[in-house]
């Protein structure tokens, strides 16, 4: 069995690649790869980057200034929510990540007039998760409360 059959036996077994989370990391990771990096990778190499484990971490300086390919990751992920937020509102959601140049900031996703989520944001060149598992549960949590906040104020989110 070639490795490519491996890693596609893979995606069939494993069902957090059906998620809509993960399928749409996968969309924002394709779109924010201008020069073709991605092209032909599997899922599983995509989201590889994303995962940190300890071992990874240890080899990540604890200061340091993100790179771009750090900061795909990070507009991926939060893009990945503003769809999921607005498949389940049907209102257009805007994700913002403002960032200094060492990695310090705020990601925000807006919908109409109503800030539905805010995060602050540092150390971002040692952006990741434990786990694809552990990915997706944060970007749920992040989704719920989005999700309360327009539907506690539904006539601002609708502006």
């Amino acid at each position: 069995m070639t490795a490519s059959a491996t890693l596609a036996a893979e995606l069939a077994t494993d069902p957090i690649y059906q998620t809509d989370f993960i399928k749409e990391m996968l969309r924002q990771t394709r779109a924010l790869d201008g020069y073709g990096q991605w092209d032909g990778q599997t899922a599983p190499q995509m989201l590889d980057s994303y995962v940190l484990t300890r071992e990874r971490k240890r080899a990540i300086p604890v200061i340091g200034d993100p790179d771009d390919q750090v900061l795909a990751r990070v507009r991926a992920f939060h893009n990945a929510i503003a769809v999921l937020v607005e498949k389940e509102c049907r209102l257009m959601a805007r994700p913002f990540v403002l960032l200094n140049h060492e990695g310090f900031g705020r990601a925000l996703i807006v919908v109409g007039k109503l800030v539905v989520m805010e995060r602050t944001l540092r150390d971002v060149h040692r952006f990741g998760f434990e786990s694809l598992s552990k990915m997706k549960t944060e970007a749920d949590k992040h989704l719920s409360v989005a999700l309360e906040v327009i539907g506690k104020y539904p006539e601002v989110a609708g502006m």
